[in-house]
């Protein structure tokens, strides 16, 4: 065929087919694929390494085997299962939808997409995912690994996260999984995303050892390193927030819940202030917005000490710097105003809690770790 047609969706998916069949990587989700361990494993892996995810998936399966287990399970216990693993509205929502699955579906998930897309934390990618590789459906995936492959094989020289382009790349995802013989789509699906994460990568794809080689428009046009086509990047923004160790006489440490809703919500922590609300001042400036936030959030007045070394993280959309501070209760009762809950704990018991990654490091700095 010429390089300058489109690639016939029966030889590219009898290509990946192929090519998985002749090997796939041992992970833990595959070996077993109920609609459940599809699930679990689908919701860890977004924005999320596999070399990350495993650990994780093997101690929550041995926590929660089912969804029952999930639904009836405190989500304090969830989120401290998902610590370490970040975007925990991920784990809420895995929470909650297990509470829906047994109330509404006797505790299965649905073979059915519009009732999986009912569930919280289940969008169009991870209904696919779950309907093909679960229950043999053959329903589209595309996600970052799969969109990387359909840019380069069809060569589409658009911005994949425009409207018009991502409908475009999931009708050749479509195509693709409606050639596959009955009950293969999850193994299409599976050698798509399998060969965007191993051979068609960024940057520098492994042309030769790719089984779509010969059919792939954007490799014959010289133009797969430019392939998918990249949005101008714009400028992360930095934010500077505070957080305070307040230490009662018997040594205990105020932390507190944070909201449901919102960034980080249901995990505990330090408390202190929120990005955006101290500027970008020196010291002085960020020990006031610290005395201020505790004042507002927990009716408390404290004399702001020495600071600890300040931990600097990045989220999906901007970046923080954590500067952390020693304080002493001067005046007024700890009041859960702008928390979901607080409690004092002595600091040996800071590990039954779930933290983000920041508190943890202040946690661990505490106990001289």
């Amino acid at each position: 065929m010429s390089t300058e047609d489109t690639p016939h969706p029966a030889l590219i998916a009898a290509a990946l087919l192929d090519w998985i069949n002749a090997g796939r990587r041992d992970l833990p989700w595959r070996h077993s694929r109920t609609p459940y361990a599809v699930w679990i494993s689908e919701i860890m892996l977004q924005q999320t390494q596999v070399a990350s995810v495993v650990p994780y998936f093997q101690r929550w399966m041995a926590l929660f085997h089912d969804v029952q287990a999930l639904a009836e399970a405190p989500l304090d216990d969830v989120l401290k299962a998902w610590e370490g693993l970040g975007y925990y509205a991920r784990a809420r929502h895995l929470h909650a939808a297990a509470r829906l699955i047994v109330a509404r579906h006797g505790g299965e998930l649905p073979a059915d997409r519009e009732a999986l897309l009912r569930l919280p934390g289940i969008g169009r990618y991870t209904a696919g995912a779950i309907l093909s590789l679960a229950f043999g459906q053959p329903e589209p995936v595309v996600d970052g690994n799969v969109r990387r492959v359909l840019c380069r094989v069809y060569d589409v020289a658009d911005d994949p996260a425009a409207p018009a382009t991502e409908r475009r790349l999931w009708g050749q995802a479509g195509a693709l999984v409606k050639t596959a013989p009955a009950g293969r789509a999850g193994d299409l699906n599976e050698g798509l995303m399998e060969l965007g994460a191993l051979v068609c990568t960024p940057g520098a794809p492994a042309c030769a050892a790719c089984p779509l080689a010969k059919w792939c428009l954007a490799h014959a046009r010289g133009v797969e390193a430019t392939r998918p086509v990249k949005a101008a990047k714009k400028q992360t923004p930095h934010y500077d927030v505070t957080a305070a160790l307040v230490q009662d006489p018997d040594g205990r440490f105020l932390i507190v819940r944070r909201p449901a809703a919102g960034l980080l919500g249901g995990l505990w922590g330090f408390p202190g202030s929120a990005a955006g609300t101290c500027g970008t001042a020196g010291p002085e400036a960020l020990i006031g917005c610290l005395a201020d936030a505790l004042q507002a959030t927990l009716g408390i007045e404290v004399a702001v000490g020495a600071a600890l070394p300040a931990i600097r993280h990045a989220y999906t959309h901007f970046r923080i710097t954590l500067h952390p501070y020693h304080c002493r209760l001067v005046s007024g009762e700890p009041q859960a105003l702008g928390y979901a809950d607080l409690r004092w704990v002595h600091p040996a018991e800071l590990d039954d809690y779930a933290f983000p990654v920041t508190d943890r490091k202040i946690a661990a700095a505490i106990r001289g770790d």
